[in-house]
């Protein structure tokens, strides 16, 4: 079972993705100290909470029935994209600075 607090610090290691940046899940996973899965599972329950479409998997692809509002935030915020995936090796975050915001939004939890 997934813990609130994991579900929590999920949601504000999205939320410190600057827009036309994405992550991988993988990336979120890493930060949080959770399995990408996990992170996948959190995003489809909760993450219509969060800039959802800045996460994706490791190709830049995110579940097609997402894919047409993505696309528009995609282009709303200049993210590099190659049909239907972002180009995550153009536009991943500064996993460093993420690192760092995301600390800084997680100071309060336990």
């Amino acid at each position: 079972p997934m813990s609130d607090e994991v579900v929590e610090r999920v949601l504000r290691a999205v939320e410190q993705v600057p827009p036309g940046r994405v992550v991988a899940y993988g990336d979120i996973a890493a930060l949080v100290g959770t399995s990408p899965r996990r992170v996948g599972s959190i995003m489809g329950s909760w993450g219509g909470e969060v800039s959802w479409w800045r996460v994706t998997n490791a190709a830049g692809r995110i579940p097609l029935h997402l894919l047409p509002l993505a696309r528009k935030q995609w282009q709303r915020e200049g993210t590099h994209t190659d049909g239907d995936r972002c180009l995550i090796s153009r536009c991943r975050a500064d996993l460093a600075q993420l690192s760092a915001d995301y600390r800084a939004a997680v100071a309060d939890l336990s």
